[in-house]
């Protein structure tokens, strides 16, 4: 698979055989929203480490279904209420139908509903943000920090599945760190970076919810479950326990830029490449790593020194194995920061400093 992040004309080159048969393989890992296009199921734990009840109480004030609607078409989603004058947080998928034309509604756990208006939104982090009017304080949910956040801990998922509002479910933290990536808008995907993994019950309609401690602490923001092809080919419909949440700190960030500006500004490198079978790699005598298919003329990576046919092998430090590490740097920092980039040329190996530019 190829990364996300080139823009505009790269150079052409015959591509090695391991890679053209490598771009066939799928992610099967869906975004889910009742109604929409996209959908996914994920089971729950038995763990009642947590007080659901009281979670439950503090937090279901702060969580909202949100309604969307264009013409004929329509779904239901979750959010949460992250400003006390109406700031909505949630995922893009869930009110992306709404984005052009549509309306959104959104209805508060005491059963009164409101009409809202799309703030911004982030097709590449799947994050939006909403707003409603009101003439008084909303109650918000409080952040956590993700750096707290621990394989094995009990957390709460809060939600609207299958567009039954305040609905809890309970589960436990199950990995850390995961990039994964889901269906955007347009045919384009979007990246789930540093994403929670938890076996809380994540069901259609649960996207865009809250996923909190056991004081009611946002950690993460419920946006996709994982599906298992079945023998026919399509999707099994049963739930396998794997739900994954944005980090808090990504929401917290991105919602604060989509509130002050209205829309979030990425960083470019300006490449793309693909990760290098082990097996290819023992066949080609090169080092595991991604082989960089393109370089965009004149972007960071061309005036960093990077061509096609580098092969990277270390990204920031860490072991270069998956495209995605290039996507998330473009996600996580901003234009100006840099990125080190440890690649392999005929033998040799050298490093990049290459300055991240602004998306086209």
């Amino acid at each position: 698979m190829t990364s996300g992040t080139a823009t505009g004309a790269a150079t052409r080159h015959r591509a090695p055989r391991w890679l053209l048969a490598g771009l066939g393989v799928l992610v099967l890992l869906v975004a889910g929203v009742v109604g929409g296009l996209i959908v996914a199921a994920t089971q729950s734990s038995d763990t009642d480490a947590c007080s659901a009840t009281n979670v439950a109480a503090q937090t279901l004030p702060s969580v909202v279904t949100i309604m969307v609607k264009r013409g004929a078409s329509g779904g239901t989603g979750s959010g949460e209420i992250i400003r006390s004058d109406g700031y909505i947080l949630t995922n893009n998928h869930v009110i992306s139908l709404a984005a052009e034309g549509g309306s959104i509604e959104v209805l508060f756990s005491d059963g009164t509903t409101e009409p809202a208006t799309l703030t911004g939104r982030d097709p590449q982090t799947d994050l939006a943000v909403i707003k409603v009017k009101s003439d008084e304080s909303l109650p918000v949910i409080p952040f956590a920090s993700s750096s707290e956040a621990e394989v094995g801990q009990p957390v709460v998922a809060l939600g609207a599945p299958l567009g039954l509002a305040s609905t809890v479910t309970t589960g436990i933290i199950s990995a850390l760190d995961r990039n994964i990536e889901v269906p955007s808008d347009n045919g384009k995907n979007a990246l789930l970076v540093a994403a929670i993994q938890t076996d809380a019950a994540i069901n259609p309609g649960n996207s865009g919810g809250a996923l909190t401690d056991c004081s009611g602490n946002l950690i993460g923001v419920p946006s996709a479950g994982a599906s298992v092809p079945n023998g026919s080919g399509g999707s099994s419909s049963g739930d396998v326990g794997l739900g994954f949440a944005i980090p808090v700190s990504t929401a917290e960030s991105v919602s604060d830029e989509i509130i002050a500006t209205g829309h979030v500004t990425h960083s470019y490198l300006g490449l793309q490449a693909a990760q290098i079978p082990p097996s290819a790699a023992q066949q080609a005598g090169t080092s595991e790593g991604l082989y960089v298919v393109a370089v965009v003329p004149s972007s960071p990576a061309a005036a960093a020194g990077l061509r096609r046919g580098d092969i990277i092998t270390e990204i920031n430090g860490q072991t270069a194995d998956d495209p995605n590490q290039l996507t998330a740097i473009t996600l996580t920092e901003k234009p100006g920061a840099t990125a080190t980039i440890t690649y392999e040329r005929d033998g040799q190996t050298a490093t990049a400093k290459v300055t991240l530019g602004t998306a086209p």
